[in-house]
This record gives C-alpha cells, sequence and structure tokens, in this order.
C-alpha cells in the first residue's frame, strides 16, 4: 500500500459505498443554524484565517430586523478598554431584544469570567426573545490551554 493514495483510495470507497454525505462537509449556512439559536444560547464562532463570520451574521441580522445602522445589532471588537463597555452592552440586549457580537474574545482571556456571570445573569433577568448572542475566537494556541470558560462552549 502507497500512504500517498491511501487516503484518496478511502475517500472514493466511501463515497461509492456510502455515499458523498460521508465524504464532503457542506458549505456553512447561517440560515440554517440560525433556525436552531435561542436567547439562552450563544452563537460561537472559531476563527481560522481568512475567515470572518460578521458578514454573515449581518445579514442573518438584516433579514430578522437587526442592523448596526438601526442600533439594535451591537458589534464590539475585544480589546484594552472594551470590558465594561461590552458587558453593558450585553445587559442592554439582553433587555431589549437586540443582538450583540463580541469578535477576538481570545484577546480577553480574563475578562471571559467577567461575561460568563454577566451572562447568567442577563439570562436569569427574563431575557427578551429576541436576544441573540454571537462569540467569535481564535482557537488555543496548544490543545491544554483554555480560553472559552466550559458554560460558554
Amino acid at each position: 500500500m502507497r500512504p500517498d493514495r491511501l487516503y484518496n483510495a478511502l475517500v472514493e470507497f466511501v463515497s461509492t459505498n456510502m455515499g458523498v454525505d460521508y465524504t464532503e462537509q457542506p458549505a456553512f449556512d447561517i440560515k440554517e443554524t440560525y433556525v436552531e439559536t435561542n436567547p439562552q444560547t450563544p452563537i460561537f464562532f472559531v476563527l481560522f484565517p481568512g475567515v470572518d463570520p460578521t458578514p454573515e451574521c449581518e445579514m442573518i441580522g438584516r433579514l430578522n430586523g437587526k442592523t448596526m445602522q438601526d442600533g439594535n445589532f451591537i458589534i464590539i471588537s475585544m480589546g484594552q478598554g472594551q470590558e465594561k463597555i461590552a458587558l453593558d452592552a450585553l445587559t442592554l440586549a439582553g433587555k431589549a431584544g437586540n443582538w450583540v457580537m463580541f469578535q477576538n474574545v481570545h484577546l480577553m482571556q480574563t475578562w471571559m469570567k467577567q461575561f460568563e456571570r454577566q451572562l447568567e445573569i442577563v439570562l436569569d433577568d427574563d431575557v427578551h426573545p429576541e436576544f441573540r448572542c454571537f462569540v467569535s475566537s481564535e482557537p488555543p494556541a496548544l490543545p491544554h490551554m483554555e480560553i472559552i470558560p466550559e458554560s460558554i462552549l
């Protein structure tokens, strides 16, 4: 057996015998994902080079009447000085039924515990049914590293 040919042979074998559903992953569709969402569950995006979920989130927001222009979809790129602004935006969004997106939370590892607690408070305080929370982060550099609290994941 030639190792350089094994992968392609296995893909062909599985496709032929079981179907392409087992060898080809469908493209991400935000519309299908949105149908499964609710106010109690943040939508978490793992970032990879060249991938930005923001345009798709903005698109599904427009379809649901949530836009940055109207002030009911707030996008915050996390970094120094954004902690309080982000927590306030989260609280307001939960009450008003707005959407919030926190980008690059991997830059704010110590803040994530505060975010986790504030999200719990927002969800306990009779959250608005239109509220949605989106979070994006790069994966940890090493497998043993933790960036995101398990309850958020």
